[in-house]
């Protein structure tokens, strides 16, 4: 009699165990991922109020004539700050020259970076890997380690103080990034496409042209981006390569914000930087439906 009721117990015990409150080491993992999704909840919100109080300063002190360094609601919204920089000298100019330096130096960047990824994507060759190699340790390279030779270079071929020159090195800096994420992005295509193209007569630039660079357009995108936005914040070339006051561009303006006696005006530095962030954030509007359309095409083509 004893046996049964050994077996009841046990199946007591278990359909308990089954049907009961959980064990304590799942009660223990579970309060663990509650809590390590809690605290990276918190670590988010800190890191994106740490984004968001800097952008909230700039543009309450644009509108505040006498903003500081404090985030404060303005006692008077006044449009005079924007109204002292809205001129020629101030604003219009450095920002033309922004994007007359930037934005040839991206074309002259990209340009180089498909011509030079496409055969590292596509071919074999003996010099291949040691090639990427240097491309990488190159995208480490502290542009400032360069910047003396280079000026001393500038100087003696006399290109110091041209917009040329300066596009050119610009663009010659960002090329080994470009270069890496361009062929990145191209050994996601297909070779077989290619190959069919080939056999209905396309040349190697062709099918680059008219069925490489189509499929890509989603990280051509990407890497326009990151070098236009790479160049768009870089202050110490143009420093050190443009001289003359009518070739500066917005970058280095900045800093005539500050007086010689230390005392900065933060309501027009906040108002400029509105008006410098403008062309970034067109750029990322007009490429971001490139995005989402060369993503969906790319997603297409794998599948």
């Amino acid at each position: 009699m004893s046996a049964p009721n050994t077996a009841t117990a046990v199946e007591d015990r278990s359909g308990n165990d089954e049907a009961g409150s959980p064990s304590p080491v799942r009660a223990s993992t579970g309060t663990r991922s509650r809590g390590a999704s809690i605290a990276s909840s918190i670590a988010m919100l800190v890191i994106g109020l740490s984004f968001l109080v800097p952008l909230l300063w700039v543009v309450l002190a644009s509108f505040d004539t006498e903003a500081s360094l404090a985030v404060k609601w303005p006692s008077r919204w006044s449009l005079d700050n924007y109204g002292a920089i809205w001129n020629t000298e101030t604003t219009f100019r450095p920002l033309w020259n922004s994007l007359l330096l930037c934005g040839g130096a991206t074309l002259v960047t990209m340009t180089a970076a498909v011509l030079c990824a496409y055969p590292m994507s596509r071919f074999r060759f003996r010099a291949k890997r040691p090639l990427l190699l240097t491309i990488i340790f190159s995208t480490g390279l502290p542009i400032t380690a360069i910047m003396i030779p280079v000026y001393s270079l500038f100087v003696q071929v006399n290109l110091i103080d041209s917009m040329f020159g300066a596009i050119l090195f610009l663009g010659a800096s960002s090329l080994p990034y470009a270069i890496f994420l361009t062929k990145g992005f191209m050994d996601g295509v297909p070779v077989e496409i290619e190959e069919s193209a080939w056999t209905e007569g396309a040349g190697v630039y062709r099918a680059l042209w008219s069925v490489v660079m189509p499929l890509m357009k989603s990280g051509l995108a990407v890497a326009t981006i990151f070098t236009f936005v790479s160049m768009w914040g870089n202050f110490f070339v143009p420093f050190m390569l443009l001289l003359s006051p009518e070739n500066l561009p917005a970058a280095v303006t900045l800093y005539t914000f500050s007086s010689q006696y230390g005392q900065v005006a933060y309501g027009q530095l906040a108002a400029f930087s509105i008006f410098y962030s403008i062309p970034v954030v067109v750029l990322y509007l007009f490429l971001g439906r490139t995005l989402g359309q060369g993503f969906a095409a790319a997603g297409g083509v794998k599948g």
